[in-house]
């Protein structure tokens, strides 16, 4: 466990982000696992399908593990308070709703898949290999959730390394189990994503017998696993919110996902490549946000106010500064960024996805400055506002992909994904500025105090 309450900045930030780095390019990688290996496998009408899964799995995924994010702040913030017995009630109560949620989102998911791709306006050649994938996908949600969980645990109390060691191991077993399902016993796309999840529970596995053997800040007693109401209403105020601000976030993708479906399939294979390299892009920038969420949730728990505002301007260099370098080579080498997952003779995704990495990599650097402001203000506990810019991410970017579909304009439709984030730092670069002149006060007084 690592106490980021002390130390050199600079450096415990590294060290923390590094892991959380790798972590979330092997959730990429396996993320991207089935729309590269179903690709080249199974064709475009297979990877569309996978492609027009992503927005509904993430709005509905996509709440679960949000709330998990907000469920693990008080830990991290009990942690920094060295909150011992805190920390326990923390981790069982996010546990009992992790599982809770999990279980109601997948019975009610399943059964409602075929309406909710009815909905999506889903394209009729490939309707029936998206009801397959997502029915699979959503039905073991409870393992990629626990995963989330977990890994949120852990890494409130400074433990960034487990759960990349986890997603590691099951990185590789979802590749080699995706390639054997799918060649070898050709189970197409429900193969696909049957693999992704067993892969997600063999994890979730590896976590639950670490932290038995290793980590004595989450091992219980039979008195604590009640819980009290007012433990219950504290984790509510602030796992709700953060999921619900996930959904939003994902009802304006969605939104974006049917205005493409309209555009055809072409504009759907796309979209399933170019969210995969959007994810490449911002894994330093949600890395950033991720550690910076801890880091910020500790301090403020230690009241180590001024140590969050000197690491909230080091984590904004390092994510705006990727941002700007990974924009550039994208741009630069799209073709062979696109011809990755998808044969060379399909120029029309070709041309589409290179119009798509002009579009929105130009606005990366804002996107760094959206993961970070907002993951600093949600670790200190703050969801109000997190929350206002999900709605106004989803006013601007539904609004401007509706405008596109009535344009019938590709151009103004991908454009949805700038104004989304122009919308929320609007919002999210005054609070924060506030906040460091708030902290900065507090930090002031603290040194008269010591004087």
């Amino acid at each position: 466990m690592k106490d980021l309450t002390k130390g050199n900045i600079l450096k415990g930030l590294i060290a923390f982000t590094l892991p959380l780095l790798m972590g979330n390019f092997f959730q990429v990688l396996y993320n991207t696992a089935d729309t590269l290996i179903v690709g080249q496998t199974l064709g475009k009408d297979a990877l569309a399908s996978v492609g027009a899964t992503g927005s509904i799995n993430f709005l509905i995924v996509g709440f679960a593990q949000g709330m998990t994010g907000g469920l693990t702040i008080l830990t991290a913030q009990r942690f920094g308070g060295k909150d011992k017995l805190g920390v326990k009630k923390s981790f069982v109560t996010g546990l009992y709703f992790t599982i809770a949620i999990s279980i109601v989102l997948s019975v009610i998911s399943v059964i409602f898949v075929g309406e909710l791709l009815q909905i999506m306006q889903t394209p009729a050649d490939i309707f029936e290999g998206s009801k397959t994938f997502l029915t699979v996908m959503l039905g073991g949600m409870i393992a990629s959730n626990l995963y989330a969980y977990l890994s949120n645990a852990l890494r409130a109390l400074g433990n960034s390394k487990t759960p990349l060691y986890a997603l590691i191991v099951a990185s590789i077993l979802n590749i080699i189990m995706e390639y054997v399902a799918i060649l070898v016993f050709h189970l197409g796309l429900f193969g696909s994503s049957a693999a992704t999840i067993l892969a997600q529970a063999i994890s979730v596995l590896f976590l639950f017998w670490y932290i038995k053997k290793k980590v004595p800040d989450f091992h219980i007693d039979r008195s604590m696993l009640k819980v009290s109401r007012q433990e219950i209403n504290a984790h509510v105020r602030l796992g709700l919110p953060m999921g619900f601000q996930s959904s939003i976030i994902a009802i304006g993708s969605i939104t974006l996902q049917i205005a493409l479906n309209k555009m055809g399939t072409n504009a759907v294979a796309t979209q399933a490549i170019v969210s995969k390299i959007d994810q490449f892009a911002m894994l330093p920038m949600i890395s950033m946000g991720l550690a910076m969420a801890t880091f910020a949730a500790q301090n403020y728990g230690a009241q180590q106010y001024k140590r969050i505002n000197q690491g909230l301007l080091r984590s904004l260099a390092i994510a705006v500064g990727w941002s700007i370098l990974f924009a550039a080579v994208l741009i630069s080498l799209n073709y062979y960024f696109t011809t990755a997952f998808i044969s060379p003779s399909q120029t029309a995704v070709i041309d589409m996805a290179r119009h798509y990495y002009v579009v929105n990599g130009s606005f990366y650097w804002l996107l760094a400055i959206l993961f970070v402001t907002r993951s600093t203000i949600q670790g200190l506990g703050n969801a109000k506002i997190p929350t206002i810019c999900g709605f106004m991410e989803l006013f601007m970017r539904a609004g401007v992909a509706i405008f596109g579909v009535l344009l019938l304009n590709y151009t103004v439709i991908i454009s949805s994904n700038p104004a989304a984030w122009i919308g929320s730092t609007a919002i999210l670069i005054p609070t924060t500025l506030k906040m460091v002149r708030e902290f900065k006060k507090k930090g002031d007084l603290e040194l008269l105090a010591v004087k």
